[in-house]
């Protein structure tokens, strides 16, 4: 989850790439599904990786056969996967998708608990190593909950770029935290952007071009460097934020069009999430679980 704000957006076409996104006018809820599944067979970039079955929660220690069971169902549609935490079984993601042809966006999970962050940040250290991590996040919206400071986050992101040299490494977090700090663009070698038209209360009909934007103004804070969308994605179901809405068609809608963009304009995206996760409604509502591409019994939703 990234941002929340209440605000009327405006549809800007000086940004535009060369796909404004698809006319959906003219097909039923049916048509849709069977559009979707098409473009979903095309194959992503890549996904988020959904770590907790129901009864689940982050804290858990995780088995290698359940993140086996699951890389093995999202492997025949991505190249990446990015997975949030080295610990309490996250660590077996990296070194079973590696197993499986896949390549990593490896995250060590950054909070106020520096104990924990000692433990995230050391295991990283050892899965980039040992050769698992192709792309290294040093923790994810860590600024946005306030839970560090910008000198406690760069000390981190140092340690992990002077200890893997030839590991690309990068802070995850919301398009305009970078025009905030550019500190951030700096020690980064690659910058990696949450981007959500659904937080930010963006009609359907807009999302696309909204979410542009946010990329837009994430390339323009990064002064050369390789932008990746490391989130984004659409509810299929639960409530509302403002002009957005949560529902099959909206979720099939987003999905398709920010695929057909990625295809065309060349843009890195990890869409969010693969499995529905029930834990998450603590922390976002009733849309929270339900981000996923397959639902919380593994099974795709369209």
């Amino acid at each position: 989850m990234s941002y929340r704000g209440k605000h009327n957006y405006l549809v800007n076409t000086t940004n535009y790439s060369g796909y404004r996104g698809k006319d959906f006018s003219k097909y039923s809820l049916e048509d849709l599904k069977s559009q979707w599944k098409e473009v979903l067979n095309q194959g992503m970039h890549g996904i988020c990786f959904s770590m907790y079955e129901d009864g689940q929660e982050p804290g858990d220690t995780i088995t290698e056969e359940q993140v086996e069971r699951r890389i093995k169902i999202l492997k025949p549609y991505t190249k990446w996967i990015r997975s949030f935490s080295c610990i309490e079984g996250n660590e077996h993601i990296p070194r079973i998708a590696q197993k499986h042809g896949l390549k990593n966006m490896v995250g060590a999970w950054l909070s106020d608990d520096l104990e924990k962050n000692e433990q995230e940040i050391e295991a990283l250290i050892q899965l980039g190593k040992q050769g698992y991590i192709d792309i290294a996040a040093v923790g994810n919206e860590v600024l946005y909950r306030n839970e560090l400071t910008l000198e406690q986050l760069l000390a981190y992101i140092k340690r992990v770029k002077e200890t893997l040299p030839d590991v690309a490494v990068g802070y995850v977090d919301a398009y305009y935290e970078f025009s905030r700090h550019p500190e951030l663009v700096e020690i980064s070698d690659i910058i990696l952007s949450n981007c959500y038209p659904y937080w930010e209360g963006c009609h359907i009909d807009d999302s696309l071009n909204h979410m542009q934007q946010m990329f837009y103004q994430a390339t323009k804070a990064a002064k050369g460097k390789k932008v990746i969308i490391t989130e984004t994605g659409w509810p299929s179901k639960g409530g509302s934020e403002v002009a957005a809405d949560s529902n099959e068609e909206n979720a099939i809608r987003y999905f398709i069009n920010t695929q057909k963009w990625f295809q065309k304009d060349n843009v890195d995206i990890f869409y969010f999430s693969s499995f529905d996760e029930s834990w998450k409604t603590g922390d976002e509502g009733d849309v929270g679980a339900y981000w996923g591409v397959w639902d919380k019994n593994e099974k795709l939703k369209f």
